[in-house]
């Protein structure tokens, strides 16, 4: 299978190229070969290549920057979204691209499934939402994977560094470290959502829509430093601090768990949490356990 993936150097696509490689034909073109902003540039690379699918993992992530360059957020996370579901149906190749537990309230208090009505709270998950919207308006062959709190090797650029490295080197700085423990989260590896991916697009029932894919279970970001630091042995008080979802007048959901429900009945399930932190701890050289 010929798969076309854009954004190569993130978390999710650099797992998403290694994973595939051996046993795709895999076209990875970089940030300055293709501006998903340019329609131009995306037509030529799929002319050239001629994708069964094309795999978007690129986005304006940066939430709190949504709230002020909310154009950028719309052009990244809808508009190119749109334009390269358009244009992949075109070509009759599937589209697959990534959303968010921040198309969510938060209200629910119990973890989303993919029929729960969206409801963001912030410019973040309402550029996402539309983005959904727009992907499966303008393809027959659009899948929407949304997932949560996701971290992987390369970190995250936009936000200075993955959560888990973050606390690794905060608690090389600090005795006492201060965490959220107001949200409520399924946190995940990228190397499982990676390899879940590829079982979705080799899976010969898979339909267009939107689907879940997480690490199992949920739990606070409390939770997952106190877990991080156990696995690693790192001795460090960890202090739980109510912000009540908020980072200055930007709102985040409480609680934003989601539920793996439609790739489940393919037969497609990510590991555990816990067993997905710890392979990432296993698998990064920086933080070997």
């Amino acid at each position: 299978m010929k798969l076309l993936i854009i954004g190569k150097t993130g978390q999710l696509g650099s797992m998403l190229v290694k994973d595939a490689e051996s046993r795709h034909d895999v076209f990875a073109p970089s940030k300055k070969d293709l501006d998903i902003t340019d329609t131009e540039s995306f037509i030529e690379k799929v002319k050239y290549f001629l994708p069964d699918v094309v795999i978007n993992t690129a986005a304006f992530h940066n939430v709190l920057l949504c709230e002020t360059e909310e154009r950028n957020a719309f052009m990244l996370n809808c508009i190119a979204v749109k334009n390269m579901a358009e244009i992949s149906n075109k070509f009759n190749s599937w589209f697959f691209s990534f959303s968010t537990d921040y198309v969510f309230d938060g209200k629910k208090r119990e973890p989303y499934i993919e029929s729960d009505i969206p409801s963001p709270l912030q410019i973040y998950g309402l550029s996402k939402l539309a983005g959904e919207y727009a992907a499966l308006a303008y393809s027959n062959k659009s899948i929407i994977i949304r997932t949560c709190g996701l971290y992987g090797l390369e970190g995250a650029s936009s936000k200075g560094g993955n959560f888990v490295d973050n606390r690794i080197k905060e608690s090389k700085k600090k005795t006492v470290i201060e965490i959220s423990n107001d949200q409520t989260v399924s946190p995940t590896y990228a190397g499982d959502l990676s390899r879940g991916v590829l079982q979705l697009i080799e899976h010969p029932a898979k339909r267009s829509g939107i689907f879940h894919m997480v690490n199992e279970g949920y739990c606070t970001w409390y939770e997952f430093t106190k877990e991080i630091f156990r696995i690693l042995d790192i001795d460090v008080e960890v202090v739980p601090v109510d912000r009540k979802g908020r980072t200055g007048n930007m709102k985040r959901p409480l609680f934003s768990a989601l539920k793996n429900e439609k790739a489940a009945k393919l037969g497609i399930t990510l590991p555990g949490w816990r067993e997905g932190l710890f392979s990432y701890l296993n698998y990064n050289c920086n933080s070997r356990i």
